[in-house]
């Protein structure tokens, strides 16, 4: 997900100009947020226009390989800046800077600075060392990432008003064979659950009706903190903040899921019934050579368990593709679990090599077009799943809240139920006059498109006008989100 700010202003004089483009995950979009936030309490000036900047900085992914091409390419693309635009210093920060230090400084000599994800809280002092007069040296930013945010933090926000991550940990103490994210941030620190409430409270006073909650590895929030059942603890205490309505966690690992905690999703209205818990394989050696904890046993009766506890939960994963030693008989049992299990939504990823973990040296790779080849079967046969699914909302009556004009169409408005994460998972259609951005509305369903759904406000169900016709162009979303 690529996204710039976008709100123009007339920078004064005396406050240089920053333009700011987020690639990546929403965990990202947290740290440009608060780097945003902590630029405009150091005295800078924030502009949508690039070309007026004089500070431009690339928050970067650099999770897998097309993320960080797409981190690259836009480095290059605002270089050129320099030659065509006010640009006088460039910045590539986040999670690539991390990575590659300072090869992306020799491949990328348009590049002034680079920034690691530890040194957030400097992204001021460090755009004004580099606009000094005759500071032109390229510099390297980069410590172990021990940076955490607070609730005191200046955050500004990206997206829409009534809907907000917030990040409740940062980094991962797990080693999945593929994953380089504790390269790029480190061992697991939770923020104090005292931070995180304070923050949400905050959020919700500036008109937050959403709260996502994210990290690298949510199930176990507070274990460096020593607290047991951390998350479980953690949302008893969010779901005392006033005026909050949803609660989202998000990246479940599937471990450590405790009747506990299931029992308070499933008894709390606050907590949305929605899982997002990426599963990564079944296959019981595929699960091993991963360094994945648990087996499809344990897996299998997980995905029960959690259905048996909270009835009518939303059940989004995700899966690799194509990792070292994936057979056919792999995939097909894989192909098969999909089908006997009937999640709502599944994200499908191709196994990439990347530095530093210890799939890279695992033998058996797997050739990219057989990995292509079993991600759009897989993809095929999730649509599939997720229409049938879908087609059975055709005539309920439910809540939902509007996002805002949809980008398809301005006759319609795009809402979300609670099993629908923003972004990610697909939207309801409405009539534009139903309800304003912010707003929850109830709505019956008329018909499917794909991953969305069209309905009609309850107030007109009776109404003899057909639902909104919904444009050709309209495709169905598709899964985004990372390994994790």
């Amino acid at each position: 997900m690529a996204s710039s700010l976008i709100t123009p202003s007339r920078a004064k004089r005396d406050k240089p100009t920053i333009g700011f483009v987020n690639l990546g995950c929403s965990k990202n979009q947290v740290d440009s947020e608060v780097m945003l936030g902590t630029l405009v309490a150091g005295g800078f000036q924030l502009t949508g226009d690039a070309r007026a900047a004089e500070v431009v900085i690339i928050n970067t992914c650099g999770f897998i390989e097309e993320a960080k091409q797409e981190s690259i390419n836009s480095i290059i693309e605002h270089g050129r800046l320099k030659k065509s635009g006010s640009c006088r210093v460039l910045i590539a920060a986040g999670c690539l800077a991390q990575r590659y230090q300072g090869e992306l400084l020799k491949e990328l000599p348009e590049l002034d600075g680079v920034v690691g994800t530890g040194e957030f809280g400097r992204i001021a002092e460090i755009c004004r060392s580099l606009l000094a007069p005759k500071a032109r040296q390229q510099r390297l930013w980069i410590g172990q990432p021990p940076y955490l945010y607070d609730a005191e933090t200046p955050r500004i926000r990206l997206g829409t008003p009534h809907s907000a991550y917030l990040k409740i940990a940062e980094g991962c103490n797990r080693n999945c064979a593929f994953c380089a994210i504790p390269i790029m941030r480190g061992k697991q620190r939770s923020r104090p659950i005292e931070s995180i409430v304070a923050e949400a409270g905050r959020l919700v006073q500036e008109g937050v009706k959403e709260l996502n909650l994210i990290s690298q590895d949510t199930i176990n929030y507070g274990v460096d903190l020593g607290l047991k059942q951390g998350l479980t603890a953690l949302l008893r205490e969010l779901v005392t903040v006033k005026d909050v309505r949803w609660i989202r966690p998000f990246y479940l690992y599937p471990q450590q899921v405790t009747d506990e905690l299931l029992d308070l999703y499933a008894g709390e209205a606050r907590i949305t019934k929605y899982l997002d818990m990426p599963l990564q394989h079944i296959s019981d050696g595929m699960l091993k050579r991963m360094h994945r904890l648990g087996d499809r046993k344990h897996v299998t009766q997980l995905v029960e368990r959690i259905r048996a506890k909270i009835p009518g939960v939303f059940f989004r994963t995700a899966f690799i593709v194509g990792f070292p030693g994936e057979t056919d008989a792999m995939f097909e049992e894989l192909k098969q679990f999909i089908l006997d299990m009937e999640f709502d939504r599944v994200a499908v990823f191709l196994y990439s090599d990347e530095e530093g973990t210890s799939a890279v040296d695992l033998d058996r790779k797997v050739d990219l077009a057989v990995m292509e080849e079993r991600r759009n079967e897989l993809l095929a046969l999730q649509e599939s799943i997720s229409e049938a699914k879908n087609r059975a909302y055709l005539g309920r009556t439910m809540e939902v809240l509007v996002d805002g004009i949809s980008e398809e169409s301005d006759r319609l408005l795009e809402c979300r139920h609670e099993g629908l994460a923003p972004e990610i998972d697909g939207v309801v259609f409405c009539d534009r006059n139903a309800a304003k951005p912010g707003e929850f509305v109830s709505v019956t369903i008329t018909d499917v498109a794909g991953y969305d759904l069209i309905a009609q406000p309850v107030s007109r169900a009776d109404a003899p006008t057909a639902a909104p016709a919904v444009p050709t162009l309209l495709m169905p979303k598709k899964s985004g989100a990372g390994y994790r």
